[in-house]
This record gives structure tokens, sequence and C-alpha cells, in this order.
């Protein structure tokens, strides 16, 4: 074949199936017995392995590697949904891995299950519907989330992870393996157990990302406030609400821990 068909060969293969109506970049390439349905789009760059299957209202942004064996946008597990446009929305760069399901969302969660930028997700991870992941984060095989989960930027979950519906996962965080969340893990915190329990702070990961030692030293000091004073939520809010009066640098950390136990409900707290 000449030079110049090879390179306007198509990228989809023969025995793929794209419904009509789908929108995928002609950069876009779909390995053998794929299904894409007719609501789905997919940008520049991703390449989605074989028998996968890509359907309800999707979207996927550009440059995701999507291995084989993927069920992306199906109906919610949820008795309740009936059938309303909900949508799963992924964003750029991520790297999902082989047997992954990803529900779209449901009218009472906001309908829009979404994962950010630059994630890296094992195998057999399960996002269930409403959920929220934010960037550059790492799911090891097996995590799982149930409904209406938050996921911050930078989070880490260790193999066999498993989050109760509702649960938000601050920025920066990390669960050990077989960890069970059943509470809201503030940012910086390192948790481990069934149930989850707080155990340090990921001060290994901020040095990593290039935190510097005043802020680190701040990200002990809430540590402190938090688990190690015999303080009450309020009062660890009150006193970390002054960490950052000698280490201004440290404000945005201090706001983000702030904001985060701002939203913590009563009847779930925070891992202890």
């Amino acid at each position: 074949m000449p030079a110049s068909a090879l390179a306007a060969a198509p990228l989809i293969h023969p025995t793929a199936i794209v419904a009509a109506g789908a929108e995928v970049d002609g950069s876009v390439a779909i390995g053998p017995y794929s299904v894409i349905g007719p609501h789905v789009q997919i940008g520049a760059g991703t390449t989605v392995g074989p028998h996968c299957v890509i359907e309800g209202r999707t979207t996927i942004g550009r440059d995701n590697r999507i291995f084989q064996f993927n069920s992306l946008g199906a109906v919610p597990q949820d008795k309740k949904y009936a059938g309303e446009p909900c949508e799963l929305v992924i964003g750029h760069g991520n790297t999902i891995r082989e047997f992954c399901t990803f529900n779209i969302g449901t009218p009472a969660g906001g309908g829009v299950t979404r994962v950010g930028d630059d994630n890296w997700l094992m195998a057999y991870v399960h996002l269930a519907h409403d959920c929220s992941v934010g960037d550059h984060t790492i799911f090891a095989n097996n995590s799982q989330l149930a409904g209406h989960v938050e996921v911050g930027d930078w989070v880490i979950l260790g193999g066999f992870t498993v989050v109760h519906q509702f649960v938000r996962i601050g920025a920066h965080s990390m669960t050990a393996m077989n960890s069970l969340l059943l509470a809201d893990q503030p940012p910086f915190v390192m948790s481990q157990g069934q149930p989850a329990q707080a155990r340090s702070m990921n001060f290994e990961g901020l040095r990593r990302r290039g935190f510097a030692a005043e802020r680190i030293a701040v990200v002990k000091a809430m540590h402190k406030a938090l688990y190690r004073d015999g303080l009450t939520l309020e009062q660890s809010r009150e006193r970390i609400a002054t960490l950052a009066d000698s280490t201004p640098e440290a404000l945005p950390d201090v706001q983000m821990m702030l904001s985060f136990l701002d939203g913590v409900l009563p009847h779930r707290g925070i891992v202890r």
C-alpha cells in the first residue's frame, strides 16, 4: 500500500461498531469489537482498546488511553433511575486500565458522573453514579466508589479500597490497601483499616510534589490539631485557622482544610 494510502487509513477497526450520531475525532483509534453509542463524544488523540463498550451520554476528552474490556457510560445501579438523560464526563490525558465500570449520573445527584484530567485508574475500578474525581489521582486495582463520592486532586487509593456513598476524600490524601472508608477523609490524611482510621499525613507525597518544608510543617500542625491533642472538630478548626499567620505560603493549604471541614456532616464525621 502506498505511503499516502497508509496515511489515510482509518484508525477504527473494521469490526468496531460506531453508531450514527457518535462524534468521534478523526485522530481517535478504536480497537476490534468495541461498541460506541450514538450519544458518545470522543476527543482528539484518545485510543480505545478492543472489546470496550462506551454508551450513554458520555463525553471523553483528548489524549485518553482506554484499555480493553471497559464499560463506560452504562446506566447507574440505582433502582430510582428511570432513563433520564444523565451523563458521564471524562477529561483529558487519563489512563483507564482493563475492566473499569463508570456509570452515568442520576437526577438526584446532579446528573453527571465526572472524571478530571491526568488520572491513572487501574483495573476493575468502579465509579458509581454521580461520583466526582479530580485531577492527578491514582486508583489502584479494584478501588470501588459508591454513588455521590467526591475525590479531590492528587488522591491515591490503595488496591481494594471501598468508599461508602456520599463520602468525600480531600486532596493529597491516601488510603492503604483494603481500606473501607465510611467517613470523610480530610486533605493530606493517610488512612488504613476496616473501617479506615487516620494514621498520618501524606508527607512523602507532598515532598514529591514540591511542597516546601514550611508548608509541610503546617500540614503536621493540622494533623496534630485534628488527631493528637484531643480537640473537638470545632476546636480543631479554630486552631487550624491560625496556622497561616506565621506561614503565609501555607494559606491555600489551610483554606483548603477549613473548607473541607466546613462541609463535614455531623452524622458522617471524619476518619479518626
